[in-house]
């Protein structure tokens, strides 16, 4: 099996592997850092019973005997995987690399919050969470050591550029990132799950217990935020509209990057997009008093240049030279007023429900 997957990994070596890991684009997984003497002061005591049941669910651990592979998992990666055309597969190994980065990266933050506060809700969540996003990222490694491309995450801890958010900032990005990541790894769940024939890869069999840990963290998220009604209001609503929208549109745009992948699984980028959009709106209204209207023209078509500027930054950097940098400050700006444009368009405003927990039903 190994002889068949490393050259289904051709196109990638371990260096460039862990080069991509490290990469710090808008559109890569990012390594985050924060003020934890202000994580320290969170006061949740509002939302006490919520939190202490909350709190023994991760205790209970549900999922502590479900990130391990089974004898078929081998024999289903010779079987079918080596089927798969090289372009697929080069598209399969990036979304491993980015979905191991992200998942590595919730597992730094939340671990380095545990280490350096007393506080024992924060330090008992973070803790709680770390665990779980170390099996994630652990999982995924197993995938990738299959194409003997397995990443070192100690050098990628050294060695990635971390990013400084003040703590509302760590709870808007990283409560969207959750959820969102539960809408995406649900949606493709349930279309393998509809149509097995299209399960080229078995790591999808786990995306539904994985994504309910997804699920999970991001109830943690709006437990805080919730416990601080002053993050949901006033100026802070400008805060929540840019990270709803620099978080779609990244996955938007990302997605559309890798269209061999979606195409494989029955489902179509801009579809597949809008059911995840779709999800991630009706969960956020748990915590969010506005969400963004996904199916204003308007926005649609935003989303749309945003994935041509993707494209134009792309042929920019292949083609080089100066007039390469030339277009690709050219499509930079574009970016950003098209970004400008979409942050403008009306919004959807809602009451906060008085029941703040959610079930992952999707």
């Amino acid at each position: 099996m190994q002889t068949t997957t490393t050259a289904a990994a051709s196109q990638v070596t371990p260096e460039s592997a862990a080069l991509k890991a490290r990469q710090d684009s808008l559109l890569s997984p990012k390594f985050y850092t924060t003020d934890f003497a202000a994580m320290n002061r969170i006061d949740v005591s509002s939302l006490r019973a919520e939190w202490d049941t909350m709190l023994a669910e991760y205790e209970g651990d549900n999922n502590h005997d479900h990130f391990q592979r089974t004898p078929e998992f081998a024999v289903e990666v010779a079987e079918h995987f080596s089927k798969v055309p090289p372009e697929l597969r080069q598209e399969f190994i990036e979304f491993l690399i980015s979905s191991l980065t992200s998942e590595f990266s919730g597992c730094i933050l939340y671990n380095e919050i545990q280490k350096n506060v007393t506080n024992p809700d924060i330090k008992a969540l973070m803790r709680y969470m770390a665990r779980d996003e170390s099996r994630h990222a652990g999982f995924i490694n197993q995938s990738l050591k299959d194409f003997g491309l397995g990443l070192d995450l100690g050098d990628l801890k050294r060695t990635k550029a971390y990013t400084y958010f003040k703590p509302k900032y760590i709870f808007y990005a990283t409560y969207l990132s959750e959820k969102i990541g539960y809408a995406r790894y649900i949606t493709i769940f349930r279309q393998l799950e509809r149509n097995p024939d299209k399960r080229f890869h078995p790591i999808f069999r786990w995306f539904e217990r994985w994504c309910n840990d997804e699920f999970r963290h991001g109830e943690s998220f709006a437990l805080i935020m919730r416990a601080q009604p002053h993050l949901l209001q006033g100026g802070n609503k400008l805060w929540i509209r840019f990270f709803l929208l620099a978080v779609y549109g990244t996955m938007y745009v990302r997605d559309h990057t890798r269209p061999m992948l979606k195409a494989a699984m029955g489902l179509e980028p801009t579809s597949y997009g809008y059911e995840v959009f779709r999800i991630t709106n009706e969960i956020t209204k748990q915590v969010f008093p506005i969400s963004l209207d996904i199916d204003h023209p308007a926005f649609r078509a935003g989303m749309t240049r945003l994935v041509e500027v993707q494209a134009g930054i792309n042929a920019a950097k292949a083609k080089g030279g100066l007039m390469g940098l030339v277009k690709q400050g050219y499509w930079a700006v574009t970016g950003l007023a098209t970004f400008a444009r979409l942050y403008v368009l009306p919004v959807k405003r809602h009451d906060l429900p008085a029941e703040i927990r959610m079930a992952p039903v999707w």
